[in-house]
């Protein structure tokens, strides 16, 4: 059985995990593939991710994903577009580890010439900024349209899923039409309740961005591939603390998984 670790964001329950878990259809789960959603020990209150926000973020997942290769799992994604902890990860991992950003930006690229990030709220724009620069994906990207609707990472699009879905639909059409995109893409994983509708009412391809990551990850399993080390290189042996006192990257990794020990409710 080939385990796939993916890392939720959000300290959640049962209940809000089963949420997130529903991006990944059962019947398109691989025959000796299990996918499992493991939340964070550490997240944020706030889904605005600011600058400040995104460094906590990325340890957040860094310290979750540094335990999965002991914990015996063959790959690991991250359930957010960011890719929060996504190079972290692969200098320290030798499985593939694999984020829904650069995985459905790199996707919609193979479906067609121009493709259009549709997403919550401005607020998340940094994000997309970021992630587009350092794919080297500006110029495929036509526009990065917003429905400006809090998202709400527990509850996800509950109770409102139709509702929603419209709306994105409403701006996906606009950049179909003027921004002339040809895919669009999903531009957070906590939209995944709308891809059904909007699979089916968009003339243009939809990406959900977690099922994709995650059928990556399966792919990259069965072809036995995984990120170059020459690209994502380890780091040195040995870690400085002090001035003169030097920690191997073992205790290291011991330091930060204290860290999230100290600050998480015991």
């Amino acid at each position: 059985m080939h385990r796939i670790k993916y890392i939720v964001t959000v300290p959640l329950d049962e209940i809000g995990l089963r949420r997130r878990e529903d991006q990944i259809p059962k019947e398109l789960i691989h025959r000796g593939f299990e996918p499992k959603f493991v939340p964070v020990r550490l997240g944020l209150a706030s889904p605005e991710l600011t600058y400040s926000d995104q460094l906590l973020f990325d340890f957040a997942v860094y310290e979750e994903g540094l335990k999965a290769e002991s914990e015996g799992y063959d790959a690991v994604c991250m359930d957010t577009v960011s890719d929060a902890g996504l190079n972290a990860l692969r200098s320290r991992l030798r499985i593939p580890v694999v984020g829904p950003g650069i995985a459905s930006l790199h996707l919609a690229g193979v479906l067609g010439h121009k493709f259009s990030i549709i997403t919550m709220w401005d607020k998340w724009l940094s994000i997309y900024s970021k992630i587009l620069r350092e794919y080297h994906l500006e110029e495929k990207c036509a526009s990065i349209r917003f429905i400006n609707r809090a998202p709400d990472s527990v509850m996800l699009l509950e109770g409102k899923e139709t509702e929603t879905a419209k709306m994105i639909e409403k701006e996906a059409l606009k950049a179909i039409n003027i921004d002339n995109a040809d895919v669009i893409v999903l531009g957070s994983t906590t939209m995944h309740q709308a891809h059904g509708y909007l699979s089916k009412h968009l003339p243009v391809p939809v990406l959900n961005p977690g099922l994709v990551a995650y059928k990556m990850a399966e792919m990259l399993i069965e072809l036995n591939l995984s990120h170059s080390r020459k690209a994502f290189p380890k780091p040195e042996s040995s870690f400085l603390v002090g001035p003169g006192r030097l920690v191997s990257i073992e205790k290291r990794d011991q330091l930060l998984h204290r860290i999230a020990d100290a600050a998480s409710p015991k």
